[in-house]
């Protein structure tokens, strides 16, 4: 990126942020900043965990628990061990706490309404059609990719996902024991690895690699995406961090097969430098096989997809 991208999304920032009244301390005309009002907000009517809010919002440990204690002081909340689990701390509502919420909501919905009255009908649309555009590709920048052990509760939701969504668009369903391996060793180091994409503390994507030093081949494994985030390039980002991840573990192909159901993964590899080639071994669910040299890093712009 050049430095006029990062000046355009500093500009926008700034309107963003004086028109919906951040800069304002008593935001929407109430006694609280617009984080503490954003706080509130997110609790939900049957109350939710403080680490959930805390990874929902991005915010730390220690400022979450400042903020909480001013809206407790306020009585619009109250704080509690869970009775099932006292490691876990929740919060609620108090009466107080949603007649303040309805308030807001109210106030919110009025400078909502104040933005699109002097627009045009067609002006109206283009704005709300901008900034759906804004708010998905807003979170997908705010998908974090690491590599993740296979054991993990994360990992472990992203490769249930991946089984049942092969199972349901499969002909005849989908059975892990008879395909090829990618087991928890296979997908550790130095065998291979295991990459999870994650959200507000949520798992939305893996891909996994099998490393094979003595060929120098890579095989691409259980690539999946959150029907929530398709459309965004997640699968190409998590695809294109493997084939970093091949190469930085001296690894000169990448491979892979697919099923002839999923469309879109193969539109994505097929856009990914990836070249279809002949089998290269007996993958019972697999009609589509494909082969990249990593010396090739061509990619653009594609929906996500899985293997």
């Amino acid at each position: 990126m050049d430095n006029g991208q990062v000046e355009a999304v500093r500009r926008f920032n700034r309107v963003v942020t004086q028109r919906v009244g951040v800069l304002n301390d008593q935001y929407l005309s109430r006694d609280r900043s617009v984080g503490l009002s954003r706080l509130l907000w997110e609790i939900e009517p049957d109350g939710s965990e403080v680490r959930v809010l805390r990874c929902r919002l991005g915010l730390d440990s220690g400022y979450t628990s400042r903020q909480l204690r001013r809206l407790e002081h306020d009585g619009l909340i109250s704080v509690d061990r869970d009775a099932s689990d006292g490691r876990v701390r929740k919060v609620r509502l108090t009466d107080a706490g949603r007649d303040e919420c309805a308030v807001l909501n109210q106030r919110s919905n009025e400078l909502a309404a104040s933005m699109l009255a002097p627009l045009t009908v067609q002006q109206r649309h283009r704005l709300l059609a901008a900034m759906a555009d804004v708010e998905r590709l807003m979170l997908a920048s705010q998908v974090q990719i690491e590599i993740t052990d296979p054991a993990s509760q994360a990992a472990r939701y992203c490769l249930r996902s991946y089984f049942e969504e092969l199972a349901h668009r499969f002909e005849g369903g989908f059975d892990p024991r008879q395909s090829i391996s990618a087991t928890d060793a296979e997908m550790r180091l130095p065998d291979g690895l295991l990459l999870v994409a994650v959200l507000h503390g949520n798992p939305v994507g893996c891909g996994a690699l099998k490393l094979h030093s003595d060929t120098r081949i890579a095989e691409i494994k259980r690539m999946w995406t959150s029907p929530e985030l398709r459309g965004l390039g997640l699968g190409r980002r998590i695809l294109d961090q493997l084939a970093e991840e091949a190469q930085a573990h001296g690894m000169s192909t990448l491979r892979l097969e697919t099923n002839r159901s999923l469309t879109e993964a193969r539109r994505l590899y097929e856009t990914s430098g990836f070249v279809e080639v002949q089998a290269f071994n007996d993958e019972t669910y697999a009609h589509h096989w494909f082969q990249r040299d990593l010396a090739d890093s061509d990619s653009s712009d594609d929906p996500a997809g899985r293997t």
